[in-house]
């Protein structure tokens, strides 16, 4: 396994999961509420960064490798699913929208495994839809778990939620493109 930034990078956004979780599981007594939620969303915000600016690194330094490549979209993936879960538990989020989130991410990471083996995981990799979707996933987590307003009037819980809306449906959309992309393959591949 190589050691480099980009992967510390990485390791610290799994690391960065379980104190997500954890702060807001703290007693009101240690940690207020609105300070819990403020946390919380630093710590996401910190972990988000993270998955841009890891890659970003790779390839700037050249140090991608296929270790890192297995490992950041596992982190990703971790991250989302533990915060939709957790924004479920804290009745922020409907939990039949984090299932969808959570199955298509499940079904597209079987899918590029499946690619990768037949030797077309190029034919699936991340496409544009799927950064708008996992641009709108960010802000709908970071809003839902800040969940207080930032200025008055303006109801992060409001703009999250519908960001979350726009995220399930480009999840939607992109789970079809990776699903078609992936029909195309297999149909020349019989």
């Amino acid at each position: 396994m190589p050691l480099n930034l980009p992967i510390i990078l990485t390791w610290l956004r799994v690391a960065l999961i379980p104190i997500i979780v954890g702060i807001f599981y703290l007693p009101e007594s240690i940690l207020p509420l609105h300070l819990q939620n403020l946390l919380g969303a630093v710590v996401f915000a910190l972990a988000a960064v993270t998955d841009w600016f890891d890659g970003f690194l790779a390839r700037r330094w050249n140090q991608t490798s296929s270790f890192g490549a297995f490992l950041d979209p596992v982190a990703d993936k971790l991250m989302v699913a533990a915060a939709l879960i957790l924004l479920v538990e804290l009745a922020r989020a409907p939990s039949w929208l984090a299932v969808i989130i959570i199955g298509r991410e499940i079904t597209i990471s079987a899918l590029r495994e499946w690619m990768a083996q037949i030797g077309k995981s190029k034919s699936v990799a991340v496409a544009t839809i799927g950064k708008f979707k996992t641009t709108a996933q960010m802000i709908a987590i970071l809003l839902l778990l800040w969940w207080d307003p930032i200025i008055p009037g303006i109801k992060t819980s409001i703009i999250g939620l519908v960001a979350l809306y726009i995220a399930g449906v480009l999840t939607i959309v992109s789970m079809f493109y990776y699903l078609r992309v992936a029909a195309e393959q297999f149909r020349e591949n019989r």
